[in-house]
């Protein structure tokens, strides 16, 4: 694997802290912004809403813009909100700081994903996608717990001012690792016209749902596990970190089996996949008063979670191979829908009535309706076998 795939996985790392760290900074960012705790708690659904708008944004925006010059443009955009919400003088400010940081993350995202796919043969295509990705699982092992660490030895601010210093050392790497010809398909400029007709295929768009479907799945039980944790299975709040852990190392084994299996069978990964989800899900639901069942299953919460993004990643590419930009800054799009609107659904659940374990309910409703997804996209893959007679060999990588 070349090292600049392992460069832009640093990148994700540097910048995906950032995007759940919040989680663990909310009550002392609060008290110094004068807010309430849901109120700073906006912050990360504002985050969560410009990587929705930022993908396909700033992938047409840096559409033809050299890759390398693209990725440094845009960690150097990130690392500068992140001064400028170390320094945020109150809420307002840094509420906009953080719309422009998801922005110039989300166009990050799809350029790296596009940058890895074209820098390995076909046959790597997924194992690169899982390394990127594994700078996100990374995030959640290390640099979550590293900036909740921070914020209550220093402050919040601090863990902001250790995101823009790790991002400077990524984009540094950038500059050393990814020569500034990697990405370029032929000599001819990418054009926003010609992705958009690469793309206009139900197939992608049904794959795009099923991204939505399966992160929303894992991410509504994520967002509330600390208090399913302490409040129903009774487990005290010094070991939740610990569990949020083991949850992230989880995903980290979950991308390592996905990324080896997406290639040569990505709609059996996805089927495999979500149907543990979906059984684990349940799982939790039933068991959530044994703190013994819970901790195995928060850990085979993340496998099953993770070991779907590979082949979500990677699929899209082969599904529509003539638009690369814009078709993987859309399934980033799409991955923040579902963490958008999952926690949503589950918070309505738990205002509702039913309690924390609901969430386990709404995480394996969302599974199975990815799984119909999956079952929808083998049969249009079937009709396209039985209509055009044997695949193309790069169609062939995509059933």
């Amino acid at each position: 694997m070349p090292i600049a795939v392992y460069v832009l996985g640093l990148g994700i790392f540097t910048q995906g802290t950032s995007e759940f760290m919040l989680s663990g900074l909310l009550p002392g960012m609060a008290a110094d912004l004068g807010v309430s705790i849901p109120q700073a708690g906006l912050l990360i659904s504002a985050f969560a809403i410009g990587m929705v708008v930022g993908a396909p944004l700033l992938a047409v925006a840096t559409l033809n813009l050299p890759r390398r010059t693209a990725l440094v443009w845009l960690q150097a955009v990130f690392v500068a909100t992140h001064i400028a919400g170390a320094l945020a003088p109150g809420y307002g400010f840094l509420f906009v700081t953080r719309i422009v940081s998801a922005l110039a993350y989300a166009g990050f995202w799809g350029v790296a994903v596009a940058t890895a796919v074209a820098l390995v043969p076909e046959s790597a295509k997924s194992r690169a996608v899982a390394v990127v990705a594994g700078g996100l699982t990374l995030a959640t092992i290390v640099g979550v717990p590293a900036g909740t660490f921070l914020s209550q030895h220093a402050s919040w601010r601090a863990a902001f001012w250790a995101v823009a210093v790790a991002t400077v050392v990524s984009l540094v790497c950038t500059l050393v690792a990814v020569r500034a010809d990697h990405g370029t398909p032929g000599d001819a400029p990418r054009s926003v016209r010609a992705e958009l007709r690469g793309m206009a295929r139900p197939q992608l768009w049904l794959s795009y749902a099923i991204t939505a479907f399966t992160f929303g799945a894992v991410i509504v039980t994520f967002s509330y596990l600390a208090p399913l944790l302490t409040d129903v299975t009774g487990i005290g709040e010094q070991w939740v970190p610990a569990l949020l852990a083991l949850f992230g190392a989880g995903g980290l084994l979950g991308l390592v089996i996905g990324g080896r299996t997406a290639h040569a069978h990505p709609l059996a990964t996805l089927g495999w996949g979500l149907g543990v989800l979906a059984a684990v899900s349940v799982l939790l639901a039933l068991a959530a008063h044994s703190a013994i069942a819970v901790t195995a299953l928060v850990f085979l919460l993340g496998i099953a979670g993770y070991v779907t993004n590979p082949a979500l990643q990677s699929r899209v590419f082969a599904l529509a191979p003539d638009a690369p930009t814009l078709v993987g800054a859309t399934n980033t799009a799409a991955f923040n829908v579902g963490n958008t609107l999952a926690p949503l659904l589950g918070g309505l659940a738990i205002d509702a009535g039913l309690g924390f374990t609901s969430v386990a309910w709404v995480g394996a409703g969302l599974a199975a309706a990815g799984f119909a997804g999956v079952l929808g996209a083998v049969h249009m893959r079937r009709n396209a076998c039985a209509s055009t007679g044997p695949l193309e060999p790069r169609t062939r990588a995509v059933g």
